[in-house]
């Protein structure tokens, strides 16, 4: 890759640990800035998508606005990672697809515990639910997976440095194993 790359995260149904994780690379983000752009990221409060060379995608695609982010992510990026288990493979909130998405929404607005005015929410502003979570390979071509829930920000640091350097992806046993 070129010494200087323009990198886009995006987060999309999970809940934020992955970016957390990217976070806990802690100094080594300053190493991480000297040699990338960063483009739409929380981290930076970019919310609109430049092209870039590099993608980092969390979340599962749980609703229409999820898979219009992760289609326009993937037209302006070169290279897709699906970022953590959520991404790679639904995660948490792919335990939903069990039940029907009615039988689901039903439970939460119209059946949970402590609700003062029981009713599904029916807004213009809240995106359509989609009927299942899917992985975001399901939606759009994905280049590279980085696993975990979240990845450790050694793993994150062993990835992002092999890839910038152009050398093979290669995880210590520690950074990827969950037993």
């Amino acid at each position: 890759m070129a010494a200087r790359i323009r990198v886009a995260t995006a987060s999309l149904c999970g809940c934020f640990g992955c970016h957390m994780s990217l976070l806990d690379i802690d100094e080594r983000f300053l190493d991480l800035v000297e040699r990338v752009d960063l483009d739409r990221t929380p981290l930076t409060d970019i919310k609109t998508f430049g092209d870039c060379d590099l993608a980092l995608v969390e979340g599962g695609v749980a609703n229409v606005e999820n898979v219009e982010v992760l289609l326009e992510i993937r037209r302006r990026c070169k290279i897709l990672v699906a970022f953590g288990a959520c991404a790679v493979n639904g995660g948490i909130p792919a335990m939903r697809n069990q039940v029907s998405l009615g039988e689901c929404l039903r439970e939460s607005y119209m059946n949970g515990i402590g609700l003062e005015r029981p009713g599904i929410p029916n807004d213009p502003e809240i995106p359509l639910l989609l009927d299942r979570v899917h992985p975001i390979h399901e939606v759009v071509a994905v280049d590279h997976v980085l696993p975990g829930c979240p990845p450790s920000a050694d793993a994150i640091w062993t990835f992002l440095s092999a890839l910038l350097d152009g050398r093979p992806i290669d995880y210590a046993y520690t950074q990827i194993h969950y037993d």
